[in-house]
């Protein structure tokens, strides 16, 4: 039962990435799935969640309009288009399994909420 979090880079200011994460072990159709970000010397904040039908999701001020989740059941790997990317996107992101179907909005960004978390892929940001 894992997720796998890949995607990461050095990107320019204004530039784009594709974060995927992929599941394994478990029935990936029944979860919301979940992307974190952790600056050095910070704490984990909540970027986006997507409920497991897809109809649900949440972004974080810091990143609506220029970020995009998705889902692909099919190859059981939710995806996270960064555009328009600052130096302050600059983080390990980590994927993670909600504790259930569909989030809610005074709990997608809690990370007690979610139970398995992917191994982190680094974002950097920088001219």
């Amino acid at each position: 039962v894992q997720l796998q979090a890949s995607g990461g880079g050095l990107v320019q200011p204004g530039g784009s990435l594709r974060l995927s994460c992929a599941a394994s072990g478990f029935s990936f159709r029944g979860y919301a799935i979940g992307w974190f970000r952790q600056a050095p010397e910070k704490g984990r904040e909540g970027v986006s969640s997507i409920s497991s039908s897809g109809g649900r999701i949440f972004y974080a001020n810091s990143v609506k309009g220029r970020f995009t989740v998705s889902r692909e059941d099919a190859k059981d790997t939710v995806y996270l288009q960064m555009n328009s990317l600052k130096p302050e996107d600059t983080a390990v992101y980590y994927c993670a399994r909600f504790l259930g179907s569909h989030p809610i909005a005074g709990t997608w960004a809690a990370p007690a909420r979610y139970d398995l978390w992917g191994q982190g892929t680094l974002v950097t940001v920088s001219s």
